[in-house]
Order: C-alpha cells, then sequence, then structure tokens
C-alpha cells in the first residue's frame, strides 16, 4: 500500500525494467495498481562474471511475466539457480511454484507452507549460489513473514514491501505488528549506519538511492500516524473505519482498506501499551 505520503527525493514517473544495481535486474511484472503501484519488482541478481542467478519474488501467476524473467536472465547470460520469496502476498509469491517448474528451482521462504525442497530461510543466512552474497535480514511487521536481502557488494538491500519506492507501506493487521515493523525499521537503519548500506531495492516502486533517508523518513512517518490515532481516539473516534476515515482523509479511498488494517495494528499497538 502506497499512502500520499512522499518519500524525500524519490524519483518522479513510471518505474520499468532494467538494472537497479550492478547485480540486480528488475523485471516489472504487468499487475499494477493502487496497491502495487507500478506492479511488482521481480529482481534478478547475480554476480557480473556468473552465470548463475537467483530471482526474488516471481511475482504474480501470470505466464508471461514467469517466462519474461527468464528469457530476461538468458539475455543477461545467466541461469536461474534458486528463487527466494520476500514473504507470501499472491503479488509476489504466487507465481512461485510455476516459476519453479519453469526454471526447474527450488524455492526457499520463511514460511514453510511456501517452500519447495528442503530448504527454508532464516536470520542470518547467506546465499551464495554463483559465488553471490546476499544475507537473509528478518524484517517482520508487514507481514509476519517478512525478509529483506541485504547485497553488501552493491550497498544495497532488497525489502519486498517493508520499505516501497514511492509512498509508505500498510502494516497487514492481524498477521501484521506494528511493534515488529518498528523493529524492522531499526534493524533496517542499522544497515545503513554500520554496514554501509547506500540503495533499497524495493518490491515496488523505483529505486531508492538514499537508504538512510527512506527509513529515516518511514520512521517519522510511523510515528506520525500513530500519534495522529491516538488524538483521533482521544477526540471519540472508537472504530477503526472512523479512524481511518478523520486520520487518513488525505489518501485516496480506494487504499481506505489497507488504511484499516494499519489502523487496527496501531490500536492494537497503543492499547498493548496502554496508552489508550
Amino acid at each position: 500500500m502506497s499512502d500520499a505520503a512522499a518519500l524525500p527525493g524519490q524519483p518522479r514517473g513510471s518505474v520499468t525494467s532494467g538494472p537497479g544495481s550492478t547485480r540486480a535486474y528488475n523485471v516489472l511484472a504487468p499487475n499494477p495498481s493502487a496497491m502495487t503501484l507500478d506492479g511488482t519488482n521481480t529482481w534478478i541478481v547475480a554476480e557480473p562474471d556468473s552465470d548463475l542467478a537467483v530471482v526474488i519474488d516471481p511475482g504474480p501467476l501470470d505466464e508471461g511475466h514467469l517466462r519474461n524473467v527468464v528469457e530476461t536472465a538468458e539475455k543477461l547470460g545467466k541461469r536461474i539457480g534458486l528463487t527466494l520469496l520476500t514473504h507470501g502476498h499472491p503479488d509476489h509469491a504466487e507465481g512461485a511454484g510455476r516459476f519453479a517448474e519453469l526454471t526447474r528451482t527450488a524455492v526457499r521462504a520463511l514460511d514453510p507452507a511456501l517452500r519447495l525442497g528442503d530448504e527454508g530461510l532464516a536470520a542470518g543466512d547467506v546465499i551464495t549460489t554463483g559465488g553471490l552474497e546476499l544475507r537473509v535480514v528478518p524484517t517482520p511487521g508487514h507481514t509476519s513473514d517478512s525478509l529483506s536481502f541485504h547485497l553488501p557488494a552493491d550497498r544495497a538491500v532488497l525489502t519486498g514491501d517493508t520499505i516501497l519506492g514511492r509512498g509508505t507501506t500498510m502494516v497487514a493487521h492481524p498477521d501484521g505488528r506494528l511493534g515488529e515493523y518498528l523493529d524492522s525499521l531499526r534493524r533496517l537503519r542499522s544497515l545503513t549506519t554500520d554496514d554501509g548500506v547506500r540503495t533499497v531495492l524495493p518490491g515496488h516502486g523505483p529505486v531508492l538511492e538514499d537508504a538512510q533517508g527512506a527509513v529515516e523518513f518511514y520512521l517519522a512517518h510511523r510515528a506520525n500516524r500513530l500519534a495522529q490515532v491516538e488524538t483521533a481516539v482521544e477526540s471519540g473516534y472508537r472504530t477503526a473505519s472512523e479512524v481511518v476515515a478523520h486520520v487518513y482523509a488525505d489518501v485516496d479511498r480506494s487504499l481506505w482498506p489497507a488504511a484499516e488494517l494499519s489502523v487496527r495494528a496501531q490500536l492494537d499497538y497503543l492499547t498493548e501499551r496502554g496508552l489508550i
């Protein structure tokens, strides 16, 4: 979900397929919407001198898109050796089973229900396919199974839906939890301050070249929204739908159902801490 908030210095215009960094190439899925922005970014990630690539988030179950990913990898001189998922939402993961058939690859994910093969993913895992180094970073909050992938050689992090390239994301209550999401943002901030990450390669929207600025913006935006929700409750708005109509009045109404999920997560957060 992207709301009316604007990231500082974010690129304008439409997203297209193409390189996002030295080792990451985006193949844009043809599923644009208010929720998915320009569409889902499917990332082909590989060492420049390797013929093996990793695909992150094959995207929706769209035969044309899945075959386009395979063909694009071939044009780049790569053979796909592994498929990874940032989380299980259909716009990222629904095509994974068919993609595994096309590529004869395993699918690794945090959620066992999404895996095809014997191996999953966990915090601290390092993917080394084709000499690549991708570090698994747990970033729950948008969903309980959300992961990001740190690409040290490019000073980049692939964030799925945890950070978008335009606007902000939702906390998908009840599976997503705000406290976990805030912790995940702080974990990503530490990558920018301690590990030199400069670039965000998101699951939707354009590449962000100021990773630290993006994380700080997300944290500030969440704090502001949380304060607005708390004030709304104190002013007599009781239900999540009432709070959405008051707090998210500046957001396109088509996004209000998603905003309501975030509000429910915020209400839970405030209640758990005895703030309302």
